[in-house]
């Protein structure tokens, strides 16, 4: 992970506590426990980091849906 790709994963975690109600270490352990770091928000920088932090914050509530996780 570079620095570029760290900075949006932090702004992420921040962007669905403000969302869901949650603190940032929550989210970052739900993120974390569903691989959606590895392996989706970091390889997929390039293409997501291009986008608005609304549907972001709804992409990533799809992929958790999509894996049984209920935020």
């Amino acid at each position: 992970m570079n620095r570029e790709s760290l900075s949006f994963v932090v702004f992420l975690i921040h962007a669905c506590a403000a969302k869901w109600n949650k603190l940032s270490p929550e989210v970052f352990d739900i993120l974390q426990k569903s691989n959606c770091i590895s392996d989706y928000l970091v390889p997929y920088y390039d293409v997501l980091h291009t986008q608005g932090e609304n549907y972001l914050v709804d992409d990533i509530e799809s992929y958790l849906t999509r894996r049984g996780i209920q935020v």
